[in-house]
């Protein structure tokens, strides 16, 4: 589950958490050290800064993973760093005053006021970490450089993939047979490509760029193959690559690793058939309905009151039900009835057939409309995982009409029925919702992921990312 710690904190990002931590962890010391006298009742101060320091330090490090700080989109965009950062503090504030609480801390007004002046003055150190990384990115290309070799379609979608996610990891290059290179959209003609390494070697030219001098020229991190056999005039110039130390990867086996996808177009049944992962057995399945059961418990106990008021809110707001009853697709295919808070007005599907959901659904109440963003209609739904039938993690579940018309279409479809549906998913942590058959498309193939990956760890992985996501409002509708 190693991969599952990769997708929620790459490695470039935990150095960058690290550098911060031992920052805090300074700060918090100090800190301490200058008011331990009237902050401690205690005789080892020394002792007890370390360890309330450390502690302290966790649980604001903990929080600012959770909200997303050390996302690589969210990483040197300053202004997103800002709105999470402040965010993140507001809810290390309650966290840090029960550690304080648990650790012989008396929660004065004094004390209270310390803990709020550490918050403050961490928030403008992390910002000036930042800022300096990215004048270094400024000077020194961060981004890890891919090589996309390949001519196809998975080619030309894996570099758009790489392209649209803004400050990513990973800058991608795309080598073709016909025009050469192409980087950030500017292609390096072919001619320029031969005057830069025909003097290398005689036949170095027919290779498109993949020679290992002109790979070390262009700072090239790794290289991807975008397509089931790479020519035969470029496998000796790959391998080349690969035995001076350059990764080499398959597009399907770079997504998986990197992205946490599993590409749909690069698979076939016999791969799912050999593949590593897919397993269940009876010991991780008894280990994962514990889970579901303490999480729903806690997780219903303490949004009570809220599902009180959304209840009242729903009557007053318009008339019909509080909650929306509906048939949907459960683990081997089987059949449940589905709770929801009703976010829509009664008779919303015209002579009761099934559509999906549209940005701005005038169908939507306005009481609905926060809830859907929220996703605070999904609470009761929580019944529906302590009864059984639902995962606190897992596939979303979906009408049966739907599933139906979508296994007609999309390959391997109902092979995420193999695990129970869940509250929240890997799909919905790193997709928006879908509302068309090329959403629904690529929605499984974190599904796929999930469902080949599955474990604790990265069900704690996906529990920490909805957090974010629901705070953030991301991919509602």
């Amino acid at each position: 589950m190693a991969r599952a710690i990769v997708q929620l904190l790459p490695f470039e990002m935990a150095i960058l958490g690290l550098v911060e931590f031992g920052l805090m962890f300074a700060l918090t010391f100090m800190m301490l050290t200058s008011d331990a006298r009237t902050l401690l009742q205690s005789t080892d101060f020394s002792h007890d800064c370390l360890v309330l320091a450390a502690m302290l330090t966790l649980t604001v490090a903990g929080t600012a993973a959770t909200i997303g700080l050390y996302r690589p989109e969210v990483c040197l965009d300053r202004r997103r760093f800002l709105q999470c950062g402040t965010i993140a503090a507001l809810l290390a504030f309650p966290a840090i005053l029960l550690v304080s609480g648990a650790f012989r801390m008396t929660l004065s007004g004094e004390h209270v006021a310390w803990l709020a002046r550490l918050l403050a003055i961490w928030l403008p150190c992390m910002l000036l970490v930042r800022f300096v990384l990215s004048a270094v990115a400024a000077r020194m290309p961060v981004a890890r450089r891919v090589l996309i070799v390949g001519s196809g379609t998975r080619a030309v979608q894996l570099r758009r993939r790489l392209m649209a996610k803004r400050h990513g990891l990973f800058e991608p290059m795309l080598a073709t047979g016909d025009t050469g290179l192409e980087l950030g959209g500017a292609a390096i003609a072919r001619r320029e490509l031969t005057d830069r390494i025909g003097r290398q070697r005689p036949d170095a030219a027919r290779e498109g760029g993949l020679s290992a001098g002109l790979v070390r020229e262009w700072r090239v991190w790794g290289i991807v193959i975008a397509e089931d056999v790479p020519a035969p005039h470029t496998h000796d110039a790959l391998l080349d690559n690969k035995l001076r130390g350059v990764p080499v990867y398959s597009d399907l086996s770079f997504q998986e690793q990197h992205l946490g996808r599993i590409e749909l177009d690069a698979i076939d049944a016999n791969w799912l058939l050999v593949a590593d992962g897919f397993r269940a057995g009876g010991l991780s399945r008894t280990v994962k309905r514990i889970f579901d059961i303490a999480i729903g418990l806690l997780l219903t106990f303490v949004t009570l009151p809220l599902m009180l008021v959304t209840a009242a809110a729903i009557r007053l707001d318009s008339r019909g039900p509080v909650f929306y009853r509906q048939e949907r697709t459960g683990l081997h295919g089987a059949t449940f009835t589905l709770f929801k808070f009703r976010s829509m007005a009664i008779d919303a599907e015209v002579a009761g057939k099934p559509q999906w959901a549209a940005k701005r659904d005038p169908r939507v109440t306005r009481v609905g409309a926060f809830m859907r963003a929220s996703r605070i209609d999904e609470l009761p739904q929580l019944f529906n995982v302590l009864c059984g039938e639902m995962s606190m993690i897992g596939p979303r579940p979906e009408r049966p009409i739907f599933v139906e018309e979508l296994a007609k279409v999309i390959p391997f479809y109902n092979h995420r029925g193999y695990v129970k549906p869940g509250l929240t998913g890997w799909a919905q942590v790193n997709y928006p919702y879908g509302a068309s058959v090329d959403d629904a498309r690529e929605k499984l193939a974190y599904d796929l992921y999930y469902v080949k990956n599955r474990g604790v760890l990265l069900d704690l992985v996906i529990l920490l990312a909805t957090v974010r996501v629901i705070l953030f409002r991301e991919g509602g509708r």
